[in-house]
C-alpha cells in the first residue's frame, strides 16, 4: 500500500509538474509575441486606416475602404493565414489605439519618424512621399522659397496629429493653421476658399487636381520634403516585426509591390467609385 500511494504521489507530481511547465510555455510564448498570438488565435488582423487618403486608402460610395494600403493589408491577411478587418478612424486616433491594442497595426500615409519610432516600430518604407501643397491660387505652387508664405495673412490648413501639421507649425509659425479631422475635410476648405491652401502628402494633392478636375486646383510639381510611409507595429512584438519585414521585402521582390503601385498611382479609373 505504502508503495502504491508512493507511485500514486509521484504521478500526481509529475502530471503537474509538466502541467505547469507547459502553461508557462504558453504564457512565456504570448508574452513574447503577444500580438502575433491574438492575430493568428483569433483568426483575424485588425489594421487601422484613415479611410480618406486617396490613393493611399479612401472610402467609396458603398461604404468599402479600398486603396494601395488596404491591398498590402490583404496581401499581409492572406499570407498569414486570416481575415482583414480594416478600422477605419480619424488619422490622429490610430497611434493611441493601437498603444491601448485595439488594432494589430496601421497603414495610412504614416510618415516613419524618429519621434513615432520612439513609440512604436516600422516596417518600410513601403512608398516614399513628401510635403506639398493643394491651393487655388496660381502664386502659391509657382513660389520658389516656401518661407515667403510665412505670413499672418496667410491661412492654412493640415491634418490633425500628421507631420503635415508640424511642418506647418514649423515653416508656416506666423500662418493661421487649422487642423482638419480628415483630407476631405482640409480638400473642401480651399474649394470654398475658406483657406489658402492645404499642407497634405503629395499624392494626396496630386489626385485632388484629378479628382476634381472643375473646381481649379493645383498643386507643386515635386514634393517639399522626404516621407518614407511605413507600417507602423507595437514594439513589444519582435516576431510580428520580422514577419512583416521579410513580407515586405518578398512583396517588393516579387514585383507585387510595384503592380498595386500602378494600379492606383496610374489607372484612377477607381476615382468613379467615390462619393
Amino acid at each position: 500500500m505504502k508503495k502504491s500511494a508512493l507511485t500514486l504521489v509521484l504521478i500526481v507530481n509529475l502530471s503537474f509538474i509538466l502541467g505547469c511547465s507547459h502553461n508557462a510555455q504558453d504564457f512565456s510564448h504570448s508574452l513574447i509575441h503577444p500580438v502575433l498570438d491574438r492575430i493568428l488565435t483569433s483568426g483575424e488582423i485588425r489594421v487601422g486606416t484613415a479611410g480618406s487618403m486617396p490613393p493611399l486608402n479612401m472610402t467609396t460610395k458603398d461604404g468599402e475602404v479600398i486603396g494601395l494600403e488596404p491591398d498590402i493589408a490583404k496581401a499581409i491577411a492572406d499570407a498569414m493565414g486570416v481575415k482583414l478587418r480594416l478600422e477605419t478612424m480619424p488619422f490622429s486616433e490610430l497611434l493611441p489605439s493601437m498603444e491601448e491594442g485595439k488594432i494589430d497595426m496601421i497603414m495610412s500615409g504614416m510618415t516613419i519618424t524618429s519621434r513615432r519610432n520612439l513609440k512604436v516600430a516600422f516596417v518600410g518604407p513601403y512608398l516614399t512621399s513628401g510635403k506639398a501643397y493643394l491651393t487655388k491660387i496660381q502664386t502659391i505652387t509657382a513660389v520658389d522659397d516656401v518661407t515667403t508664405l510665412n505670413s499672418s495673412d496667410i491661412k492654412l490648413a493640415a491634418l490633425e496629429g500628421s507631420t503635415s501639421q508640424e511642418f506647418a507649425e514649423t515653416v508656416f509659425s506666423n500662418a493661421t493653421l487649422m487642423t482638419v479631422k480628415s483630407y476631405d475635410e482640409g480638400v473642401d476648405m480651399v474649394i470654398r476658399d475658406e483657406v489658402h491652401a492645404l499642407i497634405a502628402d503629395y499624392p494626396i494633392c496630386v489626385i485632388s487636381v484629378v479628382r476634381f478636375p472643375d473646381k481649379g486646383l493645383r498643386s507643386v510639381n515635386t514634393p517639399l520634403t522626404y516621407e518614407p510611409l511605413g507600417i507602423a507595429i507595437p514594439a513589444n512584438d519582435p516576431h510580428l516585426i520580422n514577419w512583416t519585414e521579410n513580407f515586405l521585402l518578398s512583396l517588393e521582390g516579387s514585383g507585387a509591390l510595384k503592380e498595386l503601385k500602378t494600379r492606383w498611382f496610374e489607372n484612377p479609373t477607381w476615382l468613379d467609385k467615390l462619393p
